[in-house]
């Protein structure tokens, strides 16, 4: 017999406390049967600092509304591990700011397809219909005990037939299908431009290092498709751009669904919207924005592409 489950609300904290122990642990599981040097505790802060481009100790601690002490820990494990550097800030050198190191933003590429599949687990574990908040943990609980977290989360990510279309995050390999996918898109319906030239040739450093994303579509592990989360100016925008399908793959909804998935990570990364440039002569292109929600708005003087004529937002 439970006996937490006995005491009702008054074991609420209790109750709390232990399933939360269980996730930390089940997650762990996760990490290291990927041989990935990282630990559930520190994800708070090292996703923060993988959104934004620098952050300092108290605006961290503001935004988690975790204690001093938690954050400072925190950010040791953090520099200890490599994964952080420390800067100067721009306008008060006595204050220093935290972003990640190269080292850092690789790991976050190799983490983002687990932590898609953690999202995935753990809102299936969790969607129930309860009238309390008792019962709602009862049925949690429950899914726990019988079905291994992290055996579940593993069985997604490790049996993924090779026919179906599948999601990951940035890797140096995949650099030239980056490029030669949206060069293929580029001069088949505008010309590349010397802006375009630049990022294609060196996401890295346009993208991943500025606490951006690129994600690559796999069909029987073959590149089928990609797309690029680019952080833009210094108002904390972030653009979808840089999407390319090949053309062998087009007309599949390949699109579609890498639109989708970039959606649900922004959303799931705590972003407040996503913009995107394009011309309206893309009329499908143009459908397929407004299906998925994005609204125009009225496009800068100095946009960033000669061909560009509209400016879409989509808020969430």
């Amino acid at each position: 017999m439970d006996k937490l489950k006995e005491f009702g609300v008054l074991g609420l904290g209790s109750r709390l406390k232990r399933i939360s122990e269980c996730l930390m642990k089940e997650t762990q599981l996760i990490y290291n049967y990927y041989n990935i040097d990282f630990a559930p505790h520190l994800f708070p802060v090292f996703k923060m600092l993988s959104l934004k481009n620098g952050l300092t100790n108290k605006e961290i601690q503001e935004a988690l509304n975790f204690s001093q002490p938690a954050i400072t820990q925190t950010i040791n494990k953090l520099n200890k591990k490599g994964l952080i550097d420390f800067e100067h800030h721009k306008v008060d050198k006595r204050k220093k700011v935290i972003v990640l190191s190269k080292k850092g933003h690789l790991l976050v590429q190799k983490l983002i397809p687990i932590w898609h599949h953690i999202d995935i687990t753990i809102k299936a574990y969790t969607i129930n219909n309860s009238c309390s908040l008792l019962e709602h943990l009862n049925k949690l609980e429950n899914k726990l005990n019988m079905n291994s977290f992290s055996k579940t989360v593993i069985s997604k990510i490790d049996t993924t037939p090779n026919n179906t279309l599948k999601f990951i995050g940035y890797k140096p390999q995949y650099a030239k299908d980056f490029y030669n996918l949206n060069i293929e898109w580029l001069k088949t319906y505008f010309e590349v431009e010397p802006y375009d030239e630049k990022v294609l040739s060196k996401p890295q450093e346009y993208i991943i290092d500025k606490g951006g994303n690129i994600f690559f579509a796999l069909l029987n592990n073959e590149v089928v498709g990609t797309v690029a989360l680019m952080p833009i100016g210094n108002q904390g925008m972030v653009e979808l751009t840089k999407m390319g399908v090949s053309p062998k793959h087009r007309g599949h909804k390949i699109g579609q669904k890498l639109m989708q998935f970039c959606i649900d990570f922004a959303k799931n990364s705590g972003l407040p919207n996503l913009i995107l440039y394009s011309n309206t002569k893309l009329e499908n292109a143009i459908y397929i924005y407004r299906k998925f929600g994005f609204i125009e708005q009225d496009i800068e003087p100095n946009s960033p592409y000669k061909r560009s004529n509209i400016k879409m937002k989509l808020d969430f």
